[in-house]
Order: C-alpha cells, then sequence, then structure tokens
C-alpha cells in the first residue's frame, strides 16, 4: 500500500466551504449563486479558517453529546446502534427557520451552532448538499429534505422560500385522512435511502391529525480505498462482558498493512478511506486497563467509551502512517430511535411543549413537536460500507384552551367546611355515594 497524506475528517472538508458563494437577497436570506460556486477540490487540498473550524468543533460536540445520551432502557452499551447526527441537524435546521425566541435559541445551541444562528445552520446545511456527493466519484452520497403539510394548514412564505433554497425541500399539501400518506412518506424515505430505510413511520407513530411531517434522508456507499481479502475472513471470537462465558463468535475480517493509527492514554484508533480518501471511517477501542492478577474475560472493562471533543481531536493530531495487524467484523446493524427526551436532555425543551414552542414563523396556527425520530442502518463489508437514516419531525397542533373550566363531582370526593377568616376547619368528610 501505498503512503498516503493523512485525512482529515469529512466534516471538517464538507465545512471548510461553508459561508462562502451566498449573497443577500432583498429579504436578507442568504441565496446560492450558481454561477459563482467554487470548484471542489480534495479533501487535502482545503483549509480552515478559525471561526470554521470552531464551528465544525461544536457539531462533532453534538454528535458525541447526542450518541452519549441514547438511553439504555432503548439501547444499552452492550446493543450495537447507529445514528446519524447530520439528518437529525438537517431536519431540525429546517424546522428552526419557523422557530423564534428560545425556542431557536435552544435548537442553535443544542445543534452547536449557538450564537451565529439559523442562517450559519442553512449555509451548512446548503453545502454539505451541493459538496458532499462531488467529493468523490468513487463514493456515493445522497442527502434529500422534505416537507407534508396536512390539508387545511398553511406555511409562512419566508419559511417556504428557505425550505427550498437551502434544502432544496419542496412541501406537499396533502389530506393525512386519505388513507395513503403514512405509505406516500415511507415510500420517500425508501426511495431516497436506496430501500436501506423502508419505513419510518407506522401505525402508532402516524397520526392523521398532524399538522406536518419534516423529514430527512441521508445515504452512504463507499468502497475500501484498500478492500479486505474475502478469503482472509475467518470466524473467531468477540469479547462481550454481560455473555456467560465472555465470548461470542463473529465473521472477522484481516488486513496486514499500513494504515492511519492513532494512540493516546483512553484509546487505540485507525481510520480507514474509501475511494480517493475524502471519506473514512474511524474506528475506536476504549483501552483495556492491565490488573494484576489477570481479570477474567468477562469481567474485563472493554465496554464502549463515547470520546469527549477534546479525546476525538487528540486522536486526529496523533494519526500518522504505521504497520497494523487490523482485524475487523463484517456486521449490519439497525436502530430505530425516538429522539424527544434526548433532545430534551441535550437542552431543547421548548419545542416539544405546547406552551412553551414559539414556532410562529412555520404556519398559520401554533404548533410544537409532538413527534421526533430516526432509523439508522449500516452494512460493513470486505468491499466497504453502505449506510442509511431518516429522520422525522411530526408538528402538532397547540391545544387551545377552553373558555370554561369543567367541575364534575361525579366520582368519589373530599369536602372541608371552614371558617373563612382564620380557615379553621369544623368538619372533613368524604363521600363516596355509599
Amino acid at each position: 500500500m501505498k503512503k498516503k497524506d493523512k485525512r482529515t475528517a469529512i466534516v471538517l472538508t464538507l465545512i471548510s466551504a461553508l459561508l462562502t458563494g451566498c449573497s443577500l437577497d432583498a429579504d436578507g436570506i442568504k441565496e446560492p449563486e450558481p454561477e459563482n460556486e467554487p470548484v471542489i477540490s480534495l479533501v487535502g487540498n482545503l483549509e480552515l479558517t478559525p471561526a470554521e473550524q470552531e464551528l465544525v468543533n461544536h457539531s462533532n460536540e453534538f454528535a458525541f453529546n447526542l450518541f452519549r445520551q441514547i438511553p439504555d432502557s432503548a439501547l444499552n452499551y452492550l446493543k450495537s446502534k447507529i445514528v446519524s447526527p447530520l439528518s437529525i441537524t438537517y431536519a431540525l435546521g429546517m424546522l428552526n427557520n419557523g422557530a423564534t425566541g428560545n425556542t431557536q435559541a435552544q435548537i442553535n445551541e443544542v445543534l452547536g451552532f449557538g450564537d451565529t444562528g439559523a442562517d450559519s445552520i442553512n449555509e451548512f446545511c446548503y453545502k454539505m448538499i451541493k459538496t458532499a456527493p462531488a467529493l468523490d466519484t468513487l463514493t456515493k452520497v445522497l442527502i434529500a429534505n422534505n416537507i407534508y403539510m396536512n390539508k387545511g394548514y398553511t406555511l409562512k412564505d419566508g419559511f417556504i422560500k428557505k425550505a427550498k433554497s437551502f434544502y432544496n425541500a419542496e412541501p406537499e399539501t396533502r389530506d393525512f385522512y386519505d388513507g395513503k400518506t403514512m405509505d406516500v412518506i415511507n415510500k420517500w424515505a425508501s426511495d431516497h435511502t436506496e430501500r436501506m430505510i423502508d419505513r419510518i413511520l407506522d401505525e402508532d407513530s402516524f397520526d392523521p391529525q398532524t399538522v406536518s411531517y419534516l423529514l430527512n434522508a441521508i445515504y452512504f456507499k463507499g468502497s475500501w480505498t484498500y478492500k479486505f481479502d474475502k478469503s482472509q475472513t475467518k470466524v473467531e471470537e468477540f469479547i462481550l462482558p454481560d455473555d456467560k462465558d465472555g465470548l461470542l463468535s463473529c465473521e472477522m475480517m484481516q488486513m496486514h498493512s499500513e494504515i492511519d493509527y492513532a494512540e493516546t492514554d483512553q484509546y487505540q484508533a485507525v481510520s480507514l478511506p474509501y475511494g480517493n480518501g475524502s471519506f473514512q471511517m474511524t474506528v475506536l477501542l476504549h483501552k483495556i486497563k492491565q490488573v494484576e492478577p489477570p481479570l477474567p474475560i468477562g469481567e474485563l472493562d472493554i465496554a464502549p467509551k463515547v470520546p469527549t471533543l477534546e479525546q476525538w481531536q487528540e486522536l486526529n493530531r496523533n494519526m500518522s502512517q504505521r504497520e497494523v495487524m487490523l482485524k475487523l467484523p463484517r456486521f449490519e446493524t439497525e436502530s430505530n430511535i425516538d429522539l424527544i427526551e434526548i433532545m430534551k436532555r441535550l437542552g431543547m425543551t421548548d419545542a416539544f411543549n405546547g406552551h412553551d414552542a414559539d414556532f410562529s414563523n412555520f404556519c398559520n396556527v401554533p404548533v410544537y413537536i409532538g413527534l421526533m425520530k430516526q432509523v439508522a442502518k449500516i452494512k460493513l463489508d470486505e468491499e466497504g460500507t453502505e449506510a442509511a437514516a431518516a429522520t422525522v419531525i411530526g408538528i402538532e397542533k397547540t391545544s387551545e384552551l377552553p373558555s370554561y373550566t369543567k367541575f364534575y363531582a361525579n366520582r368519589p370526593f373530599i369536602y372541608v367546611i371552614s371558617e373563612k377568616k382564620t380557615g379553621a376547619i369544623f368538619f372533613i368528610g368524604q363521600y363516596t355515594a355509599r
């Protein structure tokens, strides 16, 4: 294998074009200028400004924070899982153009864009759509967004303009009671993930009373720059602390070659490039602490640890070519994650509360987020990697308070007789109709 330049992470590649090639229109929206589109070069020729680097760091921090928050009750640390932070950024970024006040500020902060605001998210997402598919002809990347609006509700003009300009989304109005809308949405998700995600909504999650469904789909298919030899793939042991014997079996791919490798006090890591090197997969192993006498396999502390942003940056700084004997399982993983509680724990609370949510720039009625979920899938083998994710956000109408209060004493109740001025209780009783 020829020695190659050290590759930066793909998110660094894409963000480098951020905030360029755009101009302000009469409404203050930064619109793309196709005639001034920059020619996208290979990874090694791109440079980041300090501001762009800082933006990437915050976006990466969101990715690690999100993954760390996946609850043990749904996906414990011993269960395989996959999530696409970028897909969530697209879905929320698109909706964020309909938010204002504290609701928008919380979304900005959670996604890692902070004071730079919704426009920075728009520009980031637009550049990703335009640049990602062109980075490597050997790697297929698809990013798509869509909005389905229920009959009787109207999107704000400003929101529609930004959805089209920055997200290539074409809002479509349907009657959600037609018995077909759920199938239409699922087909859209399937079509835009090369049929990897064939169902994003089901009978439990689809509600015909929903005001709107916003969707993002991301598809990735990359061939390893240096493929594994299938004849070397063998069934080998895989250590798992909660297994009875501490061992499972899996199909283990093998490669002995010069690859990018890094080691710190906490981790070992390798980076495997796809195609021309514009995309890569970095695999992290948490180091096992050596103790005397040695612990049984089933008691080793080998649970995966999600790195902090600082640990991730340290690994990338330490990457260099090293001769490595690599073993990597071939596998398939699929996740179906409810994101509402996760996003609340990250600090985005108002958007899910009908009383506090402020999406006054979204449509003609007060709304909040009633559904937010993601389905993701990955296949990894000797040839490369195929992965897809679809994120859906369901927008519900805020319930209007009735003009009167109901009090029906049609069940057992307590009563108190007291003197009003002093509050002294004279009698206290209970009535149960018996």
